[in-house]
């Protein structure tokens, strides 16, 4: 019979105690280890337990998903900060946005980091869209995340339009105004829309209840939902996308001849596998697994994969800090409907909308947006092809990439156009 161990055994065994309750398996060695850590974990279920090789190499994903990710935790941080400081009322924004740059204890790094993360997400999102579409892993059998992929970059530009507002200055208020009054173009129910955003005809404290409320509860709970939907499919469509060869060995895919023997001076590979696997096979005694199978090109996603995360995760705060701490976000005068700037400028996502608002308001607010967001979702639907999935900007979708690439240098020229060389009354001007 066991003896029970004394108070003061248990008061030295309580930061191990402690520690082996949260987690119960210690530090992984082996590879059975490191597969029942990631099975096991609540946060670490969500990965495979092997990542291939490819889907680790920097310069193919560039880590965006996961920089994506690791701003929104720090946006998810940093705004349930702000919530014990800001009031959504019209006679109280404008000022508790000023006691966080005056009274509160980093206060004013603590919105910098808020504000430009916000804007490097809407950023990282878009680069993280187009990643995704230059290498062609939008593709069966990843279709329904790419859906979803395409509606968390719509849930990103909604939730730091939301946003904007809340500081009720003039850029705020105004770049407001501009980004409903674009939605009023819609045929039929375009002011219908723009009243159901704003709770009014014009921007106001209805308007600031609505959007605070979207920003602070509805948007972030539909991202948290969709990105993990997201991660999980990812694991269950296969991993990452990777080009055909990934799959084969590293000799096959540097020196593809050596395959077929046509290579001078080299053995077949098959051969040379083939000699291998019979001298392994005689050193084991009874029964094996057949041979002659794909290689595993892949890792422990523990610690290879996590590694690469937390590094993706590091980075993106060391960014962010150093960002927020060398640049102040802008904060200009109380709101003022009756002071309007000329010209009245929506956020620079959207500036290319209104720059097209002003060739015409239907096609450049409503029609041309929809049909870019329409094909977007079809796209896997109507790409069913398989050569050049996985590989960067594939001949195989020349056709495709071009239409991309010209539509995104259109937006970003109007981008340009609108920042820099509109003035008053949305006319024509030079920056210097």
């Amino acid at each position: 019979m066991t003896a029970e161990p004394g108070l003061l055994r248990n008061i030295l065994d309580l930061p191990r105690n402690v520690w082996h309750s949260i987690f119960r398996n210690p530090l992984p060695s082996s590879d059975l280890g490191r597969s029942q850590t990631t099975f096991t974990n609540l946060f670490l279920h969500i990965h495979p337990v092997k990542t291939h090789v490819n889907s680790l190499r920097p310069l193919y994903t560039m880590g965006l998903g996961v920089i994506s990710l690791s701003l929104f935790i720090i946006l998810c941080a940093s705004g349930f900060l702000l919530m014990f400081y800001y009031v959504p009322s019209v006679e109280q924004a404008h000022n508790r946005m000023l006691d966080l740059s005056g009274t509160v204890a980093f206060g004013t790094l603590l919105r910098n980091m808020h504000r430009w993360g916000a804007h490097a997400m809407v950023a990282v999102v878009m680069l993280h869209l187009c990643r995704v579409f230059y290498t062609g892993s939008y593709r069966a059998p990843r279709e329904f995340n790419w859906i979803v992929g395409v509606v968390l970059f719509l849930l990103t530009l909604v939730a730091s339009f939301t946003g904007y507002l809340l500081p009720w200055d003039q850029l705020a208020f105004w770049a407001i105004t501009v980004g409903t009054a674009i939605a009023a173009y819609a045929p039929f129910v375009g002011e219908e829309m723009r009243f159901l955003m704003l709770g009014d005809r014009v921007v106001g404290q209805e308007a600031l209840i609505r959007f605070y409320v979207l920003h602070v509860a509805v948007i972030p709970a539909a991202i948290t939902l969709l990105v993990g939907v997201h991660f999980w499919r990812i694991r269950k469509d296969g991993g990452l996308s990777r080009p055909e060869g990934a799959d084969l060995p590293e000799a096959q895919v540097r020196f593809p001849e050596a395959v077929e023997g046509k290579r001078e001076g080299l053995a077949p590979l098959a051969k040379t596998q083939k000699s291998r696997q019979f001298g392994v096979m005689g050193l084991i005694r009874g029964p094996f697994t057949k041979v002659g199978n794909t290689p595993d090109n892949t890792v422990y996603s523990w610690p290879n994969l996590f590694i690469a995360e937390l590094f993706c995760f590091a980075l993106t705060i060391v960014v962010i800090l150093v960002w927020s701490l060398a640049m102040n976000a802008p904060l200009e005068a109380p709101a003022d409907p009756t002071h309007p700037p000329n010209p009245s400028k929506a956020p620079w996502y959207f500036l290319g909308l209104q720059e097209m608002v002003s060739y015409s308001a239907f096609w450049g607010g409503i029609g041309v947006p929809t049909i870019f967001v329409i094909l977007l979702l079809l796209l896997p639907y109507l790409d069913r092809g398989t050569r050049g999935t996985g590989v960067w900007f594939s001949r195989h979708r020349l056709l495709a990439t071009t239409i991309f690439t010209l539509l995104l240098i259109t937006n970003l020229v109007f981008v340009i156009i609108g920042t820099f060389f509109r003035g008053p009354n949305w006319a024509l001007v030079t920056p210097w």
